[in-house]
C-alpha cells in the first residue's frame, strides 16, 4: 500500500539477459517502469546503467518514463567503488532519483518501488488505465 492506495507491480528481473538484446528491446516496450540497479561495489556496472537508460528513452521514443536507478550492497562500505559524489552528479544530470539500497539490511528497498509506484501513477493515471483496458476487452481478440 503506498499513499493510502492498494496496487500491485509485476516485477521482471532482465539482469543476465543483456546479452539478448532483442529480449531487452521486447521488455522495454512493454515495460511501464524501470529499476536500473548497480552495485555500489563495480564502478562497470554503472555504465551498464547509464548504456540501458539510453536504450530506454531511445526504444520508448521519450524521457517522460518513470525510472528509478538503485545503487545496492550499501552495506559494504570497505567495498565500495562508486563515490557518492559521483552519484549525486549523476542524479543531476539524469534527472532521476538514486537510492543506495541494502537487500541483506533492507535498507531503502521499500522506497525504490515507492519511488518507482508514484512515477508511474502520474504518467498513467490510473482511470487512463482502465479506459484501455477496457477497451482491449471489447475487442474481437487479444493477442499476448
Amino acid at each position: 500500500m503506498v499513499d493510502g492506495e492498494r496496487d500491485s507491480l509485476e516485477v521482471l528481473d532482465t539482469a543476465g539477459a543483456e546479452q539478448f538484446m532483442s529480449l531487452n528491446e521486447v521488455y522495454i516496450k512493454s515495460g511501464r517502469g524501470f529499476v536500473l540497479v548497480f552495485s555500489l561495489t563495480q564502478e562497470v556496472s554503472l555504465k551498464e546503467v547509464e548504456s540501458l537508460r539510453k536504450q530506454i528513452f531511445r526504444i520508448k521514443g521519450s524521457e517522460n518514463v518513470p525510472i528509478v536507478v538503485v545503487g545496492t550492497k550499501s552495506d559494504l562500505v570497505s567495498e565500495r567503488e562508486v563515490p557518492a559524489s559521483t552519484i549525486e552528479s549523476l542524479a543531476s544530470r539524469w534527472n532521476l532519483p538514486f537510492y543506495e539500497t541494502s537487500a541483506k539490511r533492507n535498507w531503502h528497498v521499500n522506497d525504490v518501488f515507492e519511488d518507482l509506484l508514484r512515477q508511474m501513477r502520474v504518467r498513467y493515471p490510473p482511470d487512463a488505465a482502465k479506459k484501455t483496458k477496457k477497451k482491449q476487452r471489447e475487442g474481437p481478440c487479444l493477442i499476448m
